[in-house]
């Protein structure tokens, strides 16, 4: 007798469980490791790359007390309410300091940038001076210290200016420049290999849609997940197109193995009768496959495939390409970052008011694209359905709900997360 229509295809048989999200990402955090050695680069080479080690600064910025101003400097503060001092002769400039120490009761020029010689603790702004006859005036109080830096007031030689696991930024080097560095240790970017398998998949401009046959579809998750990867700062490699066949495929992943640390796919890693990645990893690697308690997205596969005495990293993605981008964001790149050497990467969302009004049932969390509307509200894509990839270049970001049930309307707070939040 067949089984009474539930009419929900993400329903599991009896006694099966979901993997919850949370539990998923933290057996996934406690697998990954850094598999990528570590190499020298200058300053000017380190965007995007992952720093390798923690970093103390090598002297303080800024090394000397200097003016903040350009101005005139003078001993201790100025509490009268007009001030007079004798001007004496010189000046002291960034890259020119005065030379001896400033005559005790006298002011001296002194330019934006420039150390303060000893015997100067403030400084006057030019446009609040008179200066005539070798004096200078302005009108008081002016506390000690004014328009000044002390020295070592960003930062201490010694200080701890930058963790391992950071990917660098340009304003990380301007930063390490400031500190003494002129080149830093790096992990050697993470090489993650992209292929798309299926007898139905056809690559863009292989084929004129005219003559696409039926049942033919363009392969759209291998460029986007290619795309992706480079925004991450992956190295990405195209490893192209698998027909479904197990030979094929070994194949395949035996070449991957000498070409990069890891592989995404998508489709061919759930249970059906034409899912030959994971039947090829059942048989001779290794898979460990997951029901995940998400929509979309459900299946992920995570294998390991032994060619060359290593063995090779995995990420079986769903084939659907909406499920297959939300599984890319929410787990390969979390896991690869740490395999490049990153801390984990944890995606920032924002509570912002919802503009569509949903009834969500319990237990899978949600994620809907969304956009961020004029005034500031969350407006999800007009339709949930997972083949529609017009919603991806549509959307921003994701709406996430939560696993248990909730009704959202018009104002409800909801958590939304940028693409942008994925790095």
């Amino acid at each position: 007798m067949p089984p009474r229509l539930r009419n929900d295809c993400f329903a599991l048989p009896a006694g099966v469980d979901w993997v919850p999200l949370d539990e998923a990402l933290a057996r996934l955090r406690a697998r990954v490791t850094p598999v990528v050695p570590v190499e020298q680069v200058a300053l000017a080479e380190c965007r995007g790359r992952v720093l390798a080690q923690d970093l103390m600064a090598l002297r303080a910025n800024p090394p000397s007390a200097n003016s903040a101003v350009d101005g005139y400097g003078f001993a201790g503060a100025a509490l009268d309410e007009l001030v007079t001092l004798p001007l004496a002769p010189g000046r002291s400039a960034a890259g020119e300091p005065y030379e001896g120490a400033l005559p005790q009761g006298h002011a001296l020029r002194i330019l934006t940038g420039a150390i303060l010689p000893e015997g100067m603790q403030t400084v006057v702004l030019q446009e609040d001076v008179e200066v005539s006859g070798g004096k200078l005036q302005f009108y008081g109080p002016l506390k000690q210290g004014a328009n000044t830096r002390r020295a070592g007031e960003d930062f201490d030689a010694g200080d701890p200016i930058l963790k391992a696991g950071r990917r660098l930024r340009g304003e990380d080097a301007a930063l390490l420049a400031a500190a003494g560095y002129a080149g830093v240790s790096v992990h050697r970017r993470l090489r993650v290999g992209v292929f798309s398998n299926g007898d139905e998949v056809i690559a863009p401009g292989t084929v004129a849609p005219e003559n696409m046959g039926a049942g033919k579809i363009y392969d759209s998750n291998r460029p986007m997940l290619l795309s992706l990867l480079q925004d991450w700062g992956f190295e990405a490699v195209d490893l192209g197109h698998v027909a479904d066949s197990r030979d094929a495929l070994r194949s395949r992943l035996d070449t991957a193995a000498e070409a990069v640390d890891a592989v995404l796919t998508s489709g061919g890693v759930s249970t059906g009768d034409e899912d030959h990645v994971s039947a090829l990893l059942r048989a001779e690697g290794r898979i460990d496959s997951w029901r995940i308690a998400i929509k979309p997205g459900r299946p992920l596969a995570l294998g390991l495939w032994p060619a060359g005495g290593a063995l090779l990293p995995i990420f079986g993605l769903p084939g659907n390409p909406v499920a297959a981008m939300v599984t890319a964001l929410l787990f390969a790149r979390p896991a690869l970052g740490v395999m490049g050497g990153e801390v984990w990467r944890q995606p920032q969302g924002y509570m912002v008011p919802a503009a569509f009004s949903k009834n969500k049932k319990p237990g899978r969390r949600e994620f809907l694209r969304a956009r961020m509307n004029g005034d500031g509200q969350a407006e999800v894509f007009r339709s949930e359905g997972s083949g529609r990839i017009s919603g991806l270049s549509w959307a921003d970001g994701l709406v996430e709900l939560p696993d248990e049930a909730c009704t959202i309307s018009e104002g409800t707070l909801v958590r939304y997360i940028p693409y942008s939040s994925f790095g």
